[in-house]
Parts: structure tokens; C-alpha cells; sequence
């Protein structure tokens, strides 16, 4: 064989594993990307069905029901506008309360209720998720009547 063929072989078995790694990273990538969604778009079925997704919003007075004996929860994410039933298993963040800025991951089920795999809670009394500030305020100006500002529950823009 002559050096050519052989320096372009090598070549193309190069490219070719090159193309093969990046479609592999490229994979990964896609099958761990995870969006945000509000209330209002899971409400408008703008959500995916059947993979995982943030929601995002504060969790609404009076609806965290604790199983007593265990480490069930169900509550509601709200940005004013529409609510999202939330259940989750597990231990909640020490910051999780009523009336504050809340992000889960998880899918909805055939009911409508978001199933969480994972809950967040803001770290301080000034700081809520970009996102999640957004999505009230575009709740809040769609429907002035609807709910507390931000500012009555702690957030910040």
C-alpha cells in the first residue's frame, strides 16, 4: 500500500471516530436537558408528556398536605395565574414553605399532577429563579387581580 492511501485512511478512520464521539456527546447532551415551565404553560399543555421538566413558581397557602408517617408530600406551584398539583417523596428542603419560590423537576402523569423527582427552594429571602420571576410577572400582568406581587412574597426581580 502506498504511503498516500495510507495517510488517507488513517485520516478518514479519523473523522470518522470524531464524528462518532460527537454524535455520542451530542446524545448525552440532548437526553439530559431539562426545561422550565410555569403553571400557566403546563396549563396551556405547552409542557412535554412523558419526560422530565422544571416547574417552576411559589407554593401556594394552605396546600402543603403532609402523609403523616412518612415522607409523601403534595402541595401546589402556582404563579398566580394557574396551579399545578405537586407530589413528591422525600426530604424537603429546610427553606420549602408556603407562599415561597419553589422549583421541581419531574413529569405529569395521566392525572394532570406533576410527579417530582427532585424539589428546590430558594436560598434566601431575596432570590428566586430568573425564570420563575419571569412566569409571575407575565401571570401578574395577564391578570392584575389574580394574586399577590412578587413583592408581597419575598421576591425579587
Amino acid at each position: 500500500m502506498k504511503p498516500r492511501t495510507k495517510r488517507g485512511l488513517a485520516i478518514a478512520g479519523g473523522l470518522a471516530s470524531l464524528g462518532v464521539a460527537a454524535y455520542l456527546v451530542l446524545q448525552t447532551f440532548q437526553s439530559n436537558l431539562v426545561f422550565f415551565f410555569s403553571p400557566s404553560q403546563v396549563y396551556a399543555n405547552e409542557a412535554p408528556k412523558n419526560k422530565l421538566f422544571r416547574i417552576g413558581g411559589l407554593v401556594k397557602e394552605g396546600s402543603i398536605v403532609r402523609d403523616p408517617g412518612g415522607l409523601k408530600v403534595n402541595f401546589i406551584v402556582t404563579d398566580t395565574a394557574h396551579d399545578v398539583p405537586v407530589q413528591y417523596e422525600g426530604l424537603l428542603p429546610d427553606l420549602f414553605k408556603e407562599g415561597k419560590g419553589v422549583v421541581a423537576q419531574g413529569q405529569l402523569d395521566q392525572n394532570g399532577i406533576f410527579q417530582a423527582k427532585q424539589v428546590l427552594a430558594k436560598h434566601d429571602e431575596n432570590y428566586m429563579p430568573p425564570e420563575a420571576a419571569e412566569a409571575l410577572e407575565k401571570a401578574k400582568s395577564k391578570d392584575p387581580q389574580a394574586a399577590p406581587t412578587l413583592k408581597e412574597y419575598g421576591g425579587k426581580k
